[in-house]
């Protein structure tokens, strides 16, 4: 037969009150042993340098993000100076063409006035002329 079954109750909580003595005897050894202490000091400081390092990683990435987005910025508004310069040339352009086509326009307004002028004056010479 099985021996628990053989086992008296109080036989069973005995052994299991020892196993629990036993383990809690071996918890404080370990939390006693000096050793124990370096090692938690050296994880410590592992910890504190790998904290410094990633903290150093972030700041560079955020000054080199900040770095590109100057030059983006940078970048955009001479983009954009740019594209305005262009569009005030050809503006410019522009009232510089319709400027010329208003004299184009006038000069022959007045070519035209001249030469109604001068048929008038022939055809008043012509009358003149027959008296």
């Amino acid at each position: 037969m099985n021996r628990s079954k053989e086992t008296s109750f109080a036989e069973r909580q005995s052994a299991a009150a020892a196993a629990k003595k036993a383990a809690l005897e071996r918890h404080r050894a370990a939390t006693n042993d000096p050793q124990l202490a370096e090692r938690q000091m050296a994880r410590q400081a592992v910890k504190l340098a790998r904290d410094s390092r990633v903290a150093e990683r972030r700041a560079a990435r955020l000054a080199e993000e900040a770095r590109l987005a100057a030059e983006r910025a940078a970048e955009e508004a001479a983009r954009q100076a740019a594209l305005e310069a262009a569009a005030r040339a050809e503006e410019a352009a522009r009232e510089a063409e319709r400027a010329e086509k208003a004299a184009r326009e006038l000069a022959l307004e007045a070519e035209k006035q001249a030469a109604r002028d001068a048929r008038y004056a022939a055809r008043k010479a012509k009358r003149r002329k027959g008296r």
